[in-house]
Parts: structure tokens; sequence; C-alpha cells
């Protein structure tokens, strides 16, 4: 399995769902970014389990930063964070060893390592190594907002209910969506979506949902006309992230069904800056970031793990059976993934602008 993503700034993670720990190694660092342990603090708790709606696991994240840091600053070799599993309960997965969750990477981890692989929890497959994702984060995100570049991601639509689209107050909208543990620009809409999820979860059901992300600050020019296009870094790297089943930029699928007319940004010099009238491109052209703010949404699968009965095979005998599933797991994850949204994307942009300007441009 490959776990290395990035050029210039790479991140490699590693570990399992009910091992010791999980972790990641982060190399090509600018020197000197200050590290602020209370800031990865809390983007670790708005990843964290909140009530009803999330699994009952509850881990503290207490991670240990074990190397790359000096004084509180970043010394430039490589960061290593560990972050100790400990509310484990490895057992619920012993009596169903044999039998393939439906919509999980049991099986196809089976063909790929032999029955090796560690199945407690999904192991490596599981959501719970985005955790390191989320503490790697929390070291590259002060450094990117004082470069003046902004991540926010909202929940854009859950169990079928919408909320709002980002305005043209989108900066205090991203800072505002920090202080919410449920990340939604209409605070109306959160109660509605809360029931939604209570609701399946009382059926032993789940439900997905969509993440709108946008990132504000970038320069025009960022980026490369192929390969590796912002929209084709972003999207390698936001499909690492379980769960994370489509991305789209600007108006995505929709901009099939407009006409040119419709779909094109008018160009116009606002004030002696070029800007686009409307935003359809989601900030990009031709791979290129345009200097308009990106934005882009993620569609989020309905957790696979449920609580009723399911068919499957047991992978021993070759028989089909049924599951019926004993482990902790949410009824939704979007509300929790959000954060790891706003993560990775901070990871890829530092090896996009690492690639532009230099490793050090982020620590000047």
């Amino acid at each position: 399995m490959k776990n290395v993503f990035g050029n210039n700034v790479s991140i490699t993670v590693f570990g399992e769902s009910h091992g010791p720990a999980i972790g990641v190694v982060i190399d090509g660092l600018a020197p000197g970014l200050t590290v602020d342990t209370d800031y990865i603090n809390k983007l670790l708790t708005l990843r964290r389990p909140s009530g009803a709606i999330s699994t009952p696991r509850q881990e503290q994240d207490e991670f240990v930063i074990e190397s790359g840091v000096f004084n509180g600053r970043t010394t430039g070799t490589p960061l290593c964070i560990l972050i100790p599993n400990e509310d484990t309960r490895s057992k619920d997965y012993s009596a169903t060893r044999n039998l393939l969750r439906p919509s999980h990477a049991d099986y196809t981890a089976e063909c790929k390592y032999h029955g090796y692989q560690d199945y407690r929890g999904g192991g490596h497959f599981s959501g719970r190594i985005t955790a390191a994702l989320v503490a790697a984060g929390g070291i590259v995100m002060p450094a990117l907002n004082k470069k003046g570049i902004k991540i926010g991601t909202h929940i854009k639509r859950c169990a079928g209910i919408s909320d709002i689209d980002f305005s043209d107050a989108i900066n205090a909208e991203i800072e505002s969506l920090y202080e919410k543990d449920f990340a939604v620009l209409d605070d109306a809409v959160k109660e509605k979506m809360t029931e939604a999820i209570l609701t399946a979860k009382k059926d032993g059901n789940s439900v997905g949902g969509v993440l709108e992300t946008a990132v504000t600050g970038l320069d025009s020019g960022l980026g490369e006309p192929m390969f590796d296009s912002v929209e084709s870094v972003l999207s390698h790297a936001l499909f690492s992230i379980p769960a994370i089943k489509g991305v789209e930029f600007g108006a995505g699928f929709a901009i099939a069904d407009m006409t040119g007319k419709e779909a094109n940004d008018e160009f116009c010099n606002n004030n002696g800056k070029i800007c686009t009238v409307t935003n359809n491109a989601g900030g990009i052209n031709g791979g290129i970031t345009n200097g308009m703010p990106v934005i882009f949404r993620c569609a989020v699968r309905p957790t696979p793990t449920l609580g009723t009965q399911q068919n499957t095979v047991n992978i021993e005998t070759g028989e089909n059976t049924v599951l019926q599933s004993k482990g902790r797991h949410d009824p939704c994850i979007v509300h929790r993934a959000r954060i790891v949204v706003d993560c990775v994307t901070a990871l890829a942009l530092c090896d996009i602008l690492a690639g532009r300007y230099g490793t050090d441009w982020l620590g000047e």
C-alpha cells in the first residue's frame, strides 16, 4: 500500500484502528513554522465524536510530536506525530472475522494482503487514521493563514437536507465554521439534519451527505495544465479520505446542463484586480488558479456499518450468510469529516505552493 502523498511537502500515514497508535510523518516543511499544540487539539476536537449522532468510541487523541519541532518551531527535518489508540474493543470483531462487511474494504484487503491484514475496526482502512491527517493539518494551517490563505468546509447537504451557499462574506463565514461542532452556515438547518441522523440511527441505518469547501487568498497562477492541475492534486488527496466517493469543482456536474453562455465566467476589472463575475469554474482555469475562491464539493457515503442484518459471504467457507455488526459506528460521519477535508486540502496546497515558490516560502 502506498501511504505517501506529495512531491515537495510530503506526508506518510501509518497505523491501524486497533493497533498501539496511528501517526503521520511530514517531510519538506519549511523551518521556523510556529507549532501551536492548542490549535492542533482544537482541530482534533472538531473531528472527535460528538453526542448521539456519532460513534460511542471516545479517543482523546493525546498526540505526541516525536521529531521535527524544537523550541516550538519546525526544524525543517521530518516531523513525526504519534497518536495512541486507547478506547479499543477488538473482541467486537473476533466473532465476525470471516464475514465480509458490505461496502467495507474487508474483501479487497483479503485479496491484496492474503489474510495478513489487521481486520479489527477496519485496520489501516479505518477512518480512525484521519486523526493523523488532522494533526498534520494543524501544523500547516496557521502558516497558510498567515499568508492570507483561508480554508473552510460546511455541510452543504446531509440526509437530503441542504444548507445555504457561501456568500460574498466568505472569509467571515470560513472563520465562523471553526467555532461550530456541526459546520453549517445556516444554523436553522442543524436541528433538521441532526433529527434525520438520529432517525436513521433508530432504524439501524445511516446517512451521508455533501461537504462544500472554499479556499480564499490563493494567487493566480498556481498549478499545472495537465497531470498536476490543482483539481488533480486536490482530488488525489481528497479521495484518500475514507467515504469520499465524489469530488466536483465549481458548478461541477451541473455545468453539463448549462449552455456556454450560462457556464462561462466573464471577466471584469475590479479596482485594478482581474476577477470573474461568476465562479462556475471554481477558481480554476486550465488546471491553474485564477485568483477567485477555489470551490469544490465532496460526496460522503453513508456509514456502511449498520445496526441491521445484511447479507454477506463467509470468506473462509465461501457460504452465503447473514451479518449482524456488533462494533461501534457512526450513523453519519459527514459532520466529523469536514475538518478532515480542511486539513487534507491544506496539506495538498502546501505541496502545490512549495512547488511554485520553494519549500521555504511558507516560513518566510
